[in-house]
């Protein structure tokens, strides 16, 4: 490629460069699809690397016209609710299907009557993914969903949906979005993430163009390859993505590359008639797609005319026309951005006005969009709030934001405190919904503030409950979060008539915070009296749901079992027969996971059986995953740590909140630390810690406190493992907490006797189980006499430590506490040996081996192989009769050194020790010896 040459800028690259691979993937699923294993592929790529073009390449190669649906997404669709399923109505009607089209429409624009916006919302997604199923249809079909990271989140929950039906449908669905569109706490990441972890979806990158392919798109549009001096200049103007490539070739010359793409599409602009780029300058004000007819509205011209003006676009492929040539799409999202971003300003607005003008049939999220650029903010303001109440009858929180923003920014600078105090209001909420909990937090304040400023105690007051969650999940402490409802309670205190319902909620919120900070007698006594003050009757039901949940969940941790169980049971039965589905999947959440922590496993698992499959039915995932959490937990608990994995990676994979991320990192560093997997258990107990300390709350922080000490005991790191004990002891004693508390009893008086502090074992026994008995809580007692137990052996007291161990043993044993009921038989088994009862120890010992190869853990086995060799009375050390143990066992050398946490060669050496001692030459020969060994009790 040398000398001038006048481009031929009509042309794209006639091949698809670098793409096999890719292409042979989507065939690939195409044929899987059409065999009736319909599936999800995810294509990603950065702005330009040939997402679009890929896809359309795919539709020509394998499937019929008939056999595709096609939706798109564009940035103004993020305000707008269900935007992206307009868009495939709208494609199903262009290929002549339009009665599945109106029906797709209809749901869409159906106003549902149902008063509850969470469940409104479920009943719309699944409604929308049925009538989406029944498009699709039996026979083979592929889907193309263009530009998901401009999807709104109602369509995005409608597609998660449609994910998990593909697998026994004859429907590919391609996907595609922008990598670098998936920003934090964004809807497409999380969106994302529980496709890919769930495994129910798979993703194909597209990667930069390397030179050798670069000079072959080169060649493929002008003929001949680039020069040195030319592929350079491409290589370093156009970073490897293709558009590039194509826009700079098509706009440049081998001495006049363009510096930018923008530039390079500018160029090519230039080269239209005036009337033909002022007429596709307003087709980028539109968006990235439009059609002839708002158009001409807004230009005031005929369609014919407007047609004629855009044809020379098209022959530059600036534009693809579709739809019969009357609707038409910028070639790529960045040349609609460069022909946008090149017009001056005044223009711009003058654009934007007149094409809000001409769209009546747009959606209010978009028209607010452009009479906002307009400068038109009354317009702006009504039908951005318009946008909003839309998004809210669908519990589109995200699109709510926008919009509400949107509102707040072009309200009325003369409007009355009232009306921004009730628009701050609305915002705070829907903030509250995304989790974007400091700028919620700002807005409640602020309305808050306006209320009061304008004597409405009342409307204030009722924004406390809500400011108070989100002050919460920022950190705030107890004090400054129940000193909100203090003062608005003191606010309400002249206001007449009386409003009773909201002191009650106001108290039900002031109850639950000082469940969350376990300051439980407080706790109950605001629970007592938010339940007295509660509307009865239908109007109250919610409430009283809510504060017998609070108060449940209290009694039980206080030991006030009976009762508070109880109230669980009825709280999450009423609910549901009231149909109230968020306070019934929080009853549920609640009664399962305080009978995990407090050792009620069987409840537990009752509680579990109703509750998953509840939480399932009413889509109340973020409780749900918590549950399975839950789940994971007792799992582990009861020793069956197999499933417990399962469900507690299913629980991190799938659930976006912190309290279920939480919960599942603990199960699995309790796994990992039962494996003798340290350092993954330090990881999973690290990242717990940092998240529970971010919240502040005692139970997300105590179980990362206490696995961590079991780790740093197992490393005999016994100052750390004290430390750590000692921490967690604080922490239950600032409150007077026992549940949290119960772990720690038995390992801190190990690591203490270990460190020979006889004096200070007795004070950390005798103070720790001063606090288990106080609140009696029947779960954690045994945790007393296993302490205890430990402590008379240390003084030599092995009939009382027996007596005290079997106690222990047997009360975890009961409570399906594996981890502590097997320590505790394996004391009991070090204190038979010591009152020389070498066969009962021998016995009790293998027992705890046997149980815990099965589960695979590792310290445990070494632990019972020490015991067992210290009563054997053999030829061997302690060390290497737990070898020969492990030998006999069928171990190999390198399971030996990780059960023992040894080096492989210390291993292979004390093998060899072994064998000498024995007069052995093989390792049957050890395992014949150990046989021998156990059959005679020794």
């Amino acid at each position: 490629m040398t000398g001038e040459r006048t481009p031929d800028r009509s042309r794209v690259s006639p091949v698809l460069v670098a793409r096999e691979d890719a292409l042979a993937l989507v065939e690939r699923r195409w044929a899987s699809a059409r065999s009736g294993a319909g599936h999800l592929l995810l294509v990603a790529g950065e702005a330009g690397i040939g997402k679009t073009r890929m896809l359309h390449e795919a539709i020509s190669a394998l499937a019929a016209r008939e056999a595709v649906v096609a939706a798109s997404a564009f940035p103004s669709d993020s305000g707008a609710p269900g935007a992206l399923l307009y868009s495939l109505a709208a494609d199903l009607m262009r290929r002549g299907r339009v009665g599945e089209g109106r029906a797709l429409e209809g749901v869409l624009l159906d106003e549902r009557s149902d008063k509850d916006a969470p469940r409104r919302r479920r009943l719309l997604v699944a409604e929308l993914a049925l009538q989406v199923e029944r498009v699709l249809g039996k026979h083979p079909t592929l889907l193309a969903v263009e530009d998901v990271h401009w999807a709104d989140e109602l369509s995005l929950d409608v597609l998660d949906r449609l994910a998990t039906a593909l697998p026994v449908t004859s429907t590919l669905m391609l996907a595609t979005y922008r990598s670098d569109e998936v920003a934090p706490g964004s809807a497409l990441r999380s969106w994302r993430a529980r496709l890919l972890a769930q495994r129910r979806a798979e993703e194909l990158r597209l990667a930069r163009l390397e030179p050798s392919a670069i000079a072959d798109v080169a060649e493929a549009i002008v003929g001949s390859r680039p020069d040195p001096a030319m592929l350079d200049l491409l290589v370093e103007r156009s970073d490897g993505i293709p558009l590039h490539i194509e826009e700079l070739l098509a706009a440049g010359s081998v001495d006049a590359v363009p510096e930018t793409v923008a530039d390079a599409v500018l160029a090519r602009v230039r080269e239209l008639a005036t009337e033909e780029r002022a007429t596709l300058a307003a087709a980028s004000v539109v968006g990235r797609s439009f059609d002839a007819r708002t158009l001409a509205g807004a230009l005031g011209e005929t369609e014919a005319s407007v047609l004629a003006l855009l044809a020379p676009s098209v022959d530059r492929q600036l534009l693809v026309a579709r739809q019969g040539g009357w609707a038409f799409d910028f070639r790529h999202a960045l040349i609609r951005d460069a022909v946008y971003a090149g017009i001056p300003a005044a223009r711009r607005r003058e654009l934007h006005a007149a094409i809000a003008a001409a769209g009546s049939g747009m959606r209010p999220a978009v028209l607010s969009s452009h009479w906002e650029h307009a400068g038109r903010s009354e317009d702006a303001h009504r039908t951005a709030l318009q946008a909003a109440l839309e998004a809210a009858r669908v519990s589109a929180h995200r699109e709510a934001v926008e919009c509400l923003r949107r509102a707040a920014r072009t309200i009325d600078p003369e409007a009355s405190i009232v009306e921004r105090a009730a628009l701050g209001a609305r915002l705070g909420t829907e903030l509250a919904a995304v989790d974007d909990n400091r700028a919620a937090a700002e807005e409640l304040e602020r309305s808050a503030d306006l209320y009061r400023r304008a004597g409405d105690a009342v409307a204030a007051a009722e924004l406390v409950p809500r400011l108070m969650a989100v002050r919460h999940l920022l950190g705030d402490g107890l004090e400054a979060r129940i000193s909100l409802a203090r003062d608005a309670l003191a606010d309400l205190d002249g206001v007449r008539p009386r409003r009773q319902d909201l002191e009650a909620e106001l108290l039900a919120a002031m109850a639950a915070a000082h469940m969350l900070d376990r300051r439980l007698e407080p706790a109950a006594d605001l629970a007592r009296r938010a339940r007295a003050l509660a509307p009865t009757g239908a109007s109250g039901a919610a409430l009283r749901s809510a504060i017998d949940t609070t108060l449940g969940s209290v009694l039980v941790f206080a030991g006030e079992g009976d009762e508070g169980w109880a109230l669980l049971e009825a709280a999450s039965t009423e609910a549901e027969q009231a149909g109230l589905e968020a306070e019934a999947a929080r009853a549920h959440r609640m009664h399962a996971s305080c009978a995990s922590v407090l050792v009620e496993h069987e409840r537990a698992e009752r509680a579990l059986t109703v509750g998953l499959p509840y939480t399932a039915s009413v889509e109340r995932w973020n409780d749900h995953h918590y549950l399975v959490a839950h789940l994971a937990h007792v799992r582990w608990a009861a020793g069956e740590w197999r499933e417990s994995e399962r469900q507690a990676r299913l629980a991190l994979a799938a659930g976006d909140g912190v309290t279920t991320r939480i919960t599942a990192l603990h199960v699995l560093g309790f796994l990992a630390l039962g494996h003798g997997r340290g350092a993954e258990a330090a990881e999973h107990l690290h990242e717990a810690l940092r998240l529970g300390e971010r919240m502040g709350e005692l139970q997300r922080v105590s179980p990362a406190l206490w696995g961590l000490a079991e780790l740093a005991a197992q490393r005999s790191e016994f100052e750390a493992a004290e430390e750590l004990c000692r921490r967690g002891q604080r922490a239950s004693a600032e409150v007077d907490d026992a549940a949290y508390l119960f772990p720690f009893v038995a390992l801190g008086t190990r690591v203490l006797l270990a460190k020979r502090q006889l004096d200070e074992a007795a004070s950390w026994v005798s103070d720790c189980s001063e606090a288990l008995r106080r609140r009696a809580i029947p779960g954690t007692l045994p945790a007393v006499p296993h302490a205890e137990g430990l402590l008379r052996l240390a003084e030599g007291r092995t009939g009382e430590a027996a007596t005290l161990l079997g106690e222990a043993a047997e009360g975890w044993r009961a409570r399906r506490r594996f981890w502590e009921g097997s320590w505790a038989a394996l004391d009991l088994a070090g204190c038979l040996v010591r009152s020389r009862r070498p066969s009962a120890a021998h016995s009790l010992a293998s027992e705890v081996a046997a149980a815990a190869a099965a589960v695979g853990s590792g310290p445990l086995q070494s632990a019972a192989a020490r015991i067992r060799a210290a009563g054997s009375g053999s030829p061997l050390s302690p060390r290497e009769r737990a070898v020969a143990e492990l030998v006999a066992d069928g171990a190999t050398n390198r399971q030996i050194a990780a059960a023992l946490v040894l080096s492989v060669s210390t291993v292979a050496a004390h093998v060899e020790h072994i064998l000498a001692k024995l007069g052995a030459a093989r390792r049957a020969e050890i395992a014949a010896w150990v046989a021998t060994e156990r059959r005679e009790g020794r």
